[in-house]
């Protein structure tokens, strides 16, 4: 099953998709500029060879739920995300602010 729903935060837009797979759900929450996603994102691959694209992204592990990704502290960033000011150990819903 694919879940796309509207989300506010602080009255700003994003886009909250949900895929729920055997064993695991894929997730992540979007704005225009960038995102997070679940630990299936791969940052280091983003930072690596996909460096000329300037994703901005960030990566929290260990959550099954929207609302988990919203609340926890992102694991990884990537380097475009480093330079709106978006770290590793920020929670989801802050770096998505960053975002807007």
């Amino acid at each position: 099953m694919i879940s796309v729903e509207p989300l506010f935060i602080d009255g700003k837009p994003f886009t909250a998709v949900t895929v729920k797979l055997p064993k695991t759900n894929f997730m992540s929450v979007s704005s225009e500029k960038g995102y997070i996603m679940c630990g299936a994102l791969d940052v280091q691959l983003l930072n690596d060879k996909l460096k000329d694209r300037k994703i901005i992204a960030g990566r929290a592990v260990g959550v099954r739920t929207i609302d988990e990704l919203l609340e926890a502290p992102l694991e990884s960033v990537t380097y475009e995300a480093e330079s709106l000011g978006i770290t590793a150990g920020m929670k989801g819903k802050d770096a998505l602010l960053k975002m807007f």
